[in-house]
């Protein structure tokens, strides 16, 4: 069945002469690498095809990047294909302008809640949506064309939103389609210093985070970052969402939760919930949001709303605790 859609997914990158690539708001290092993957691969094998990513949303660590392509009037989304990738449901699409394309593709690797599109290829068992398009470009080797630029993308993606190849989602295949792209001579030291240095302020804001962080009865450890103190350690919204990551590595912790405040001083509150063992997904998918079983995103309007939702971690975590062993 998954080669039938992705011969399908060709035959229509064949068929339109333009092709327009969307992404979901806030976009990751997968999101970021499998959209300007997939249109550098899709460019280099056919060069006389138009091809645009006219998002514009880059988070400040993953400028390195580089930009998307200009706005481009309405009228050129006319008779044109559009391929959303990395984004489980058309609300968080944050080009809505997809609308004015003629057929509309899905490439994504969140459990389907919300189905969409003309073509729907999901995998929700994959660890990056990047290692998809990798896949795809694979199983069509002989037709596509992969350079280095576009490897680059791609890896970029599958080592973030693998956890560099840590999480339960890495299987096999995953590794010897990361292997194929280094195999083009990706720079992963280059790769790697722009993702994981950090500068001054973010080590003291680490620092500042340690000693702040709290934990439930059960085992759920959290952090409210609000504005003062992203403004009192320079943090770019996205650095301070990241923090979620400091907290992956606590023994008796199955769940880490971190909540943002949002500087557009609208009143929301990002969280970033991670899990180990447990399924976390559905939890966020009680407040405004979702994603995978153990990386999922939500949204809170209020400190009761963030004690409630940290409440139902610890009422999850307790129960999961009781009922397995092997947990650490």
């Amino acid at each position: 069945m998954s080669r039938e859609i992705k011969e399908k997914i060709l035959n229509k990158i064949k068929e339109y002469r333009k092709i327009f690539i969307f992404r979901h708001v806030r976009p990751d290092g997968d999101c970021l690498g499998a959209s300007k993957g997939l249109k550098e691969i899709i460019k280099d094998s056919f060069p006389e095809k138009e091809v645009y990513l006219t998002d514009g949303q880059i988070s400040e660590y993953l400028a390195f990047l580089g930009e998307d392509d200009g706005e481009v009037p309405d009228e050129c989304y006319a008779h044109s294909l559009a391929i959303v990738v990395d984004t489980g449901n058309m609300d968080r699409i944050s080009n809505q302008k997809f609308k004015l394309c003629d057929e509309v593709i899905k490439i994504d690797h969140h459990i389907d809640h919300t189905p969409y599109g003309d073509i729907s290829w999901v995998e929700d068992r994959r660890s990056s949506l990047c290692e998809m398009i990798v896949d795809f470009y694979s199983t069509f080797s002989g037709e596509l064309k992969l350079s280095p630029k576009a490897a680059f993308y791609l890896y970029t993606g599958m080592v973030t939103d693998s956890g560099r190849f840590r999480y339960s989602g890495v299987s096999g295949e995953t590794m010897r389609l990361a292997g194929l792209l280094l195999d083009k001579g990706i720079d992963t030291e280059t790769l790697y210093a722009n993702l994981y240095l950090d500068d001054w302020d973010n080590y003291k804001f680490k620092a500042y985070l340690y000693n702040t962080m709290k934990r439930t009865e059960n085992g759920v450890a959290y952090v409210y970052i609000d504005n003062e103190t992203q403004e009192k350690f320079n943090l770019s919204f996205e650095n301070a969402s990241a923090s979620v990551s400091s907290m992956d590595a606590i023994k008796g912790c199955l769940c880490w939760l971190a909540f943002i405040e949002n500087p557009s001083k609208d009143g929301s509150i990002r969280v970033r919930l991670r899990s180990r063992f447990m399924e976390i997904n559905t939890l966020a998918e009680q407040y405004n949001g979702g994603g995978h079983a153990n990386a999922s995103g939500a949204t809170v309007y209020s400190r009761e709303e963030m004690e409630e939702l940290i409440s139902g971690a610890d009422a999850m975590v307790k129960e999961y605790k009781e009922n397995n062993r092997g947990w650490i």
